[in-house]
Parts: C-alpha cells; structure tokens; sequence
C-alpha cells in the first residue's frame, strides 16, 4: 500500500507490525520465480564466461607476454615518463567523468532500478521497501566496484611494465581509487535518485562537468607531448576525491605527490560513508520514483531490443529532460528564405545541451588534428581518423532539426517547400556553426606550423554535415538485416555488422573517403595537396547530398 505526501511523492503507507508480509511476500516471489531462476542462472553465467573470456584473451595474456619479454631483457621503460605525466590529469578526468556519468544516469535510471513487476506489484504491498530495494543498490555497487577492480589491474599492468613498480603495490594503490571512486560515485547517484532537487543541480551542472572533463583530458594529452603545469596539476589532485585517486596511483612511483597516504585514506573514508548513507537512504526513496525509473528503463531496454536506438534515446531525453534554459527570442526574419535557419538557430538556442554537446565533441577533434598534423604513419592514420569521428557527432549535434523532420514527414508541412528542398535548408546552419567549430582547430594548426594545411579543417565541414544527413534520412530500422541469409558465414552471422554499417553507413563511408586524402595533405604540406584534398571534399559533399536527396525520396513515397 502507498501513499502520496503534500510534495505530491508517493510512499509506503503506515501500517503496523501485525500487517508486515514482507517475508511472505518475497518467499512467494522466490517460488513463482523458481522454474526462471535456472534459466536466469544461466544467462548470468554466460554473460560473465564472456567478459571473463574477453579480459584473458585481451588483457591476461598481452600483459603476460610483456612481462615474460621484460623477464627477458626487454625495457618498456621508456614509456614511463609519458605514463606518469599522464596520470595527474589524467586520473582527474576519468574519475570526474566516472561521477558525472554516474550522476547523470540517476535523473533518469538510476542504480536502484528494480523489475517492472516487482514495482507494480510488489511495492503496492504491506511490505518493507528497503529488503525489495536494497539487493539492486548492492548489485549496482557491486558491479561498479568489478569494473573498478578490472581498471585496477590494468593500471597494476601498465604501472609494472612503465615504472618497474612491484605487482602488489601497484594493484594496492590503484585499487584504492579504482574501487573507491565508483563506489563513491554509485553513492552519489542513489542520493541523487531521492532528490528532485540533486536531479536538477546535476541537469544544470553536467555540461559545465563535461567541459571540465574534456579539458582535464586535453591537459594529460599536452602533459604526454611535454606541455605540462605543475602548479595546475598539483590543484587539481588535491581538488577532490578524483584527484585523491590520482595520488594513490601515483604513491608506488618516483613521482609520488606528498601526501598520497592522506588521501587515499580520505578517498576511502568518504567512500564508505557515502556507501552507508546511500544504504539508508534507499529505504526511503518514493514509490512514484523507482515506479517510474523502472518503467523508463523497461522502454529504453525494449527500444533497444528492437534496434531503436534513436527511439531509446527519445525515451531517455523525456525522462530526464534538459536543463531549464533562457527563453530566447530571435527577431522574425523579413526574408522568407531565411525561415528555415531561424527556426534552426532559435531551436539551438531553447535547448542548450546539443550546442554544449557539440562543443565537447568538437575539443576530441581539435586535439586530433593537432596529433594528426605532427606525426606520420599508422599513428597519424589513427590521429585523423579519431579526429574526423569526433568533429562528425559533434556536427549531428546541430542537425537535430533535420532528424526531427524524418521522424514525422508530416511536421514539414508548414513549408512552402518541397520535403527535399526543406531538409536541404535545414544543413544551413550546421554548416555556419560547422565552420565556426573548425576556428580553433585552424588556430591550433596554425600555432603549431601548419601553414596551409590548416585549411582542411573548415573543407571538412560540408561532407560530414552531409554525412550526417544520409543517416538522418535512414528511415526506420530494418531488423531484417539482422537475420537475413545473406549475411551468414562459415564463422557465425555477420547480421549485427551488417546492420551496423547500415545503420552508420553516412558517417562510415564520410569518414573512410575523407580520411586517406586528408592525411595525404596533412604529410605532404604542399598546396597542391591541400587543393586536392578540398576538391575532394567538395566531391564527397555532392556525393552525401545526392545520397541524402535519393534517401528522402524514399521517405515520402
């Protein structure tokens, strides 16, 4: 039974101890649900074989070779100062984006997110809401705590072979954040979870985090290349429990920071207490709440099923929303063919989170660029091509308009335009911001020598808009692909691939045709390299253009 208070939550009605069928109630579940539980068992089970099987074969025994050719002789010493200029900002990055992942989850899921009918049912009866509660808050930490004892080894891996440091003391120090900053973070999400107001601090606080994040990153790519601040990365281990277990990775090295011991003992105290905090508070959440968490992940997890994964992120988007921003107003345009691009900039600027998305993609991007104009090889290839897939989702951030008009044809009807001629207008102002994105990476290249090279930043811009327009027209999702015949081989079904490359078939066919000409250009410096590089590019983008106009074709058929 429940109840709903003045604020309008609902909660466990008051009933007495003689009322109390809390053990009936989940003794009768465990019964109904004892011809699954094998079942179940087994899913369990073959989902861990194959975690497991995947950390043998790609990180036991990669890291047991190296280890017996560093018995042998071999010296991978040299990439320790790289590894150790990495890890003040580095570790920054990572734990702070762990919370704010964590964190962000929580307004819409959340780590307390029980079966939908052990919500409709189980919970509208006399029974203790923290025994239903408290066994998915434990599975939760208890998988976040795993993944942090897996990053642990891997730093135990990468610590032994880079810095000589012994096997024991490095997993000890890395696990001291590896596991106290997830369990920290699932601490955090649990109050956030019980929180109306947490929920709308952290709507309103996640971009200005994941800049903070982006930035963090780029700093440890600067400190790898030799560009480091002392000043700034000492602050920044001592700012915060993602800092403190920076300082604990770092204790077992010569670049131990004074104080290691202190924090890492802070880390742990604070973990711990927000753990117990997190128990107790599980007991209170209200029923409106995990009722309607559960349902939202039940509608993300069959979206899913069926392949639709903008359908899940719609889902997701109306469960959380965005930050309430500032109403702006535009003056109405006095040119109609200025409609579309006011309509575009306005919707922009009413939901702030895409341009802030767009923005943190676009950082990736720079830095690529940067990487990719200063090396060559297989490094440069891999450079280029992480910057032209960063610079393309930061691009489908704009073009959220257009994908609005494919999901309904119907809304376009407000046009005095055909739907081709609509959509076609609607890549004008993802190009505009485009161009102003690719600024700082023209600045950056610049500032490191490039010269004319700097220019195939802004010629990217068009064909990756247009990329993302093919896949903003794909239409709805064809699951047969992922069962058809003709995708099988003497291995296995190579459905889920080729689905995938359907699914991704713009930005995959952008990225692989813009790549090989850009860093062509990047290498030779020259100005004939350069022009055919952009004359490439201008072909890629009528080639996007036709392909997206054939696409809406079928859309309005």
């Amino acid at each position: 039974m429940s109840a709903v208070t003045e604020t309008g939550e609902e909660r466990a009605a008051d009933w007495a101890e003689e009322d109390d069928w809390t053990t009936e109630a989940l003794a009768l579940l465990r019964d109904v649900r004892s011809p699954h539980r094998r079942k179940r068992a087994g899913q369990v089970g073959y989902v861990v074989y194959c975690v497991l099987l995947l950390i043998g074969v790609w990180v036991a025994l990669p890291s047991t070779g190296y280890f017996l050719q560093q018995s042998e002789g071999a010296d991978f010493s040299g990439h320790g100062p790289a590894v150790l200029a990495a890890i003040p900002s580095g570790a920054c990055a990572v734990g702070l984006g762990w919370m704010l992942l964590m964190a962000r989850d929580a307004v819409w899921r959340g780590p307390v997110v029980p079966a939908r009918e052990s919500v409709d049912w189980l919970l509208a009866q006399p029974v203790r809401v923290s025994r239903v509660l408290r066994p998915w808050w434990w599975t939760s930490a208890g998988v976040s705590a795993a993944l942090g004892v897996l990053v642990a080894a891997l730093g135990m891996v990468v610590l032994g072979l880079t810095c000589r440091v012994g096997l024991a003391a490095g997993f000890g120090w890395c696990l001291v954040g590896c596991a106290g900053v997830p369990l920290l973070a699932a601490g955090i999400a649990v109050l956030v979870e019980g929180s109306v107001r947490a929920s709308l601090w952290v709507r309103r606080l996640f971009p200005y985090g994941a800049l903070l994040v982006v930035g963090l990153a780029a700093q440890a790519v600067l400190a790898v290349g030799g560009h480091r601040l002392p000043g700034l990365e000492r602050a920044e281990l001592w700012s915060g429990p993602w800092g403190w277990a920076g300082m604990a990775a770092l204790s077992p090295t010569r670049a131990a920071v004074p104080g290691g011991g202190v924090a890492a003992v802070a880390l742990v105290v604070l973990a711990l207490a927000l753990v117990v905090t997190a128990d107790r508070t599980v007991g209170r959440l209200a029923l409106s709440v995990v009722r309607q968490r559960s349902r939202t992940a039940t509608g993300v997890i069959n979206a899913l099923g069926t392949t639709e994964f903008r359908a899940a992120r719609q889902v997701v988007a109306a469960a959380s929303g965005e930050a309430p921003g500032a109403r702006w107003r535009l003056p109405a345009p006095r040119r109609t063919w200025l409609a579309v691009p006011w309509r575009d900039t306005l919707a922009l600027l009413r939901v702030p989170g895409r341009l802030g998305r767009a923005v943190v993609m676009a950082v990736p991007a720079v830095l690529g660029g940067v990487l990719a104009a200063g090396t060559h090889g297989a490094p440069g290839l891999l450079a280029s091509a992480v910057a032209l897939a960063f610079a393309y989702w930061s691009l489908t951030q704009l073009v959220e308009p257009a994908r609005l008009e494919t999901d309904d044809t119907r809304r376009g009807a407000w046009a005095p335009y055909p739907f081709r001629d609509l959509m076609l207008r609607h890549t004008a102002v993802p190009v505009l911001l485009g161009l102003l994105l690719s600024v700082p990476v023209l600045w950056a290249l610049l500032a490191e020598g490039a010269g004319v090279r700097a220019l195939l930043a802004p010629g990217v811009v068009p064909p990756l808009v247009g990329a993302a327009l093919v896949n903003a027209c794909r239409g709805a999702a064809k699951q047969n692909l992922l069962f058809s015949p003709a995708s099988s081989s003497p291995t296995g079904s190579m459905g889920p691939l080729v689905f995938l490359a359907w699914y991704g078939a713009g930005a995959l066919v952008g990225v692989v045709t813009l790549v090989i000409p850009l860093v062509v250009a990047l290498h030779a410096g020259t100005v004939a390299s350069v022009l055919t590089a952009l004359i490439g590019d201008a072909v890629v983008t009528a080639v996007m253009v036709r392909w997206a106009v054939m696409r809406m074709a079928k859309l309005t058929t």
